[in-house]
């Protein structure tokens, strides 16, 4: 094997520092139990937490991993306690979305993250049909010390907004981050908090939504309530009602796909604006300058106005904050609201 190695006995644990997001040479270590054994990547993961099981997969697959000098060859394998690991570390191909200048607002950055503040209509990630144009190539051009995350130099992204949601969201710079961001997403330390306008006024004003989701049986590319989904908690909280309208405070205990979309819409108060779960509603509205104004707004009206996270190589608690934009403002108005800063 070539390239940068580092190597140990099996039964001491090694911490691998992480310098801009690759795996370093060893440079410290504390004894584990001699009786320690190692069957396979999953064991070999927990020695090394700065390490997927994906990422030493494909370690193994490239030949990276020897065991006293002896390739491995197969993803389950044996060490005995006091035999020695080689682990070849390869530097991060560089990514493969384009680097692009758009424009991106950015509220806190260090070493390990970036928080930006997400405009509605930029798609997250490249894809079919969003080949560039991404809050991926946009921030492949503003961040200048993004490093290996999976392997690529690539911003690793924790969470999604659907593209027409704006607010609030957090990137990682480096494996290490990602994997603790990644770990703590929907734990009780985070808080992700949301503001939506939605049709009617829910009953009660405050409320808890727990609802499993899934695919919607009737339409594959729509979610919905269903019996057998995965568990979906949303604690909800009217801050204003208005005329026809209401605007909610959110607060997500798990992180489903469209899960505030799909509850709303449950409660029998779907989003303003949403395309999908909710459709042109506003046009049932007697109110002619609300209809026009709904009727231009050609978005879910959905803000994640709220982030709190551990950082994820301090542990400090911090909170993100991202006032309601003036397309959503505007409608707040126009409904009778009070403008939110």
């Amino acid at each position: 094997m070539s390239g940068k190695t580092s190597q140990f006995e099996s039964d001491a644990f090694v911490d691998f520092p992480v310098s801009r997001g690759i795996v370093a040479c060893a440079s410290s270590s504390f004894n584990a139990p001699a009786s320690v054994s190692i069957h396979s990547r999953r064991d070999l993961a927990e020695l090394l937490p700065d390490l997927s099981r994906s990422f030493l997969a494909r370690l193994i697959d490239d030949g990276r991993i020897a065991v006293s000098g002896e390739v491995v060859v197969k993803p389950s394998f044996h060490v005995a306690a006091g035999q020695s690991i080689t682990v070849e570390i390869p530097s991060p191909t560089p990514a493969t979305a384009a680097s692009q200048d758009l424009p991106l607002t950015i509220l806190h950055e260090d070493d390990d993250l970036v928080v930006i503040d997400k405009p509605a209509g930029l798609v997250v990630h490249p894809s079919a049909g969003h080949g560039d144009g991404t809050l991926v190539n946009a921030l492949l051009f503003h961040v200048h010390d993004l490093s290996g995350v999976g392997g690529e130099i690539r911003p690793g992204i924790v969470h999604r907004l659907d593209k027409d949601t704006s607010g609030v969201m957090v990137i990682a710079k480096n494996d290490a981050a990602h994997r603790a961001l990644t770990s703590a997403w929907n734990g009780s330390s985070v808080i992700k908090e949301y503001l939506a306008l939605v049709y009617g006024t829910p009953s009660p004003s405050r409320g808890r939504v727990d609802a499993p989701i899934g695919r919607d049986p009737r339409n594959r590319k729509r979610m919905a309530v269903v019996r057998d989904g995965r568990q979906a908690v949303t604690e909800y909280d009217v801050i204003q009602p208005l005329r026809y309208l209401a605007l909610v405070r959110c607060r997500l205990h798990s992180g489903r796909t469209h899960q505030i979309r799909v509850h709303m819409k449950h409660l029998g108060h779907p989003i303003v604006g949403d395309p999908v779960y909710s459709g042109p509603q506003w046009k049932g509205i007697p109110d002619k300058r609300l209809q026009k104004t709904l009727a231009a707004l050609g978005r879910q009206a959905l803000h994640a106005t709220l982030l709190t996270i551990p950082h994820p190589r301090t542990g400090t608690m911090m909170t993100f904050n991202s006032p309601l934009p003036a397309d959503l403002n505007l409608v707040l108005r126009e409904a009778g609201g009070v403008l939110k800063e």
